[in-house]
């Protein structure tokens, strides 16, 4: 786990409201120079704490609104079969994500697709057909929720 300060996370904050910020405004929001904020943002990249940006998508306006998770079990349960399964499943177009997981179930996908007949095909005609299938079971997501920031643990205080 790499040691974060304040400052360190103060700058994380900032960043995961909005990633496009700039320097000069990252710097004047903690209160510090671009150049120390610039210094410090490189270093928390440097060290693996920021390890990319992203964009956020409304998923219906680019027409998929049906979003659901899918729990799948695969059998045989073997290091093969399961990663050649998520190498597969996490190349498809409908898959947002992938959860590779303990329990009953070896995956939980979640999806977003155009339609509950889209949803349908993507059970039945994708998933379904694949040889090691044990079982599927699907819901449809209402409304998703998400933390879009994560404050640090262990942060120390700045001196």
């Amino acid at each position: 786990m790499a040691e974060l300060d304040e400052l360190d996370a103060a700058i994380l904050a900032v960043l995961q409201a909005d990633a496009r910020t700039t320097n000069r405004d990252v710097a004047a929001s903690v209160g510090i120079a671009p150049t120390t904020a610039l210094e410090r943002t490189r270093s928390l990249r440097d060290r693996g704490v920021i390890v990319g940006a992203s964009l956020d998508l409304d998923l219906a306006e680019i027409g998929r609104p049906v979003q659901a998770l899918v729990a799948v079990r695969i059998r045989p349960p073997s290091r093969k079969v399961i990663e050649a399964f998520r190498d597969w499943v996490t190349g498809l177009p409908e898959t947002l994500g992938a959860f590779v997981t303990t329990g009953d179930q070896d995956f939980i996908l979640h999806v977003a697709v155009p339609d509950n007949d889209a949803l349908y095909a993507f059970v039945i005609d994708k998933l379904t057909s694949r040889p090691e299938i044990a079982d599927v079971r699907t819901s449809v997501v209402y409304e998703h929720l998400r933390r879009k920031a994560v404050a640090p643990v262990g942060v120390r205080r700045r001196r």
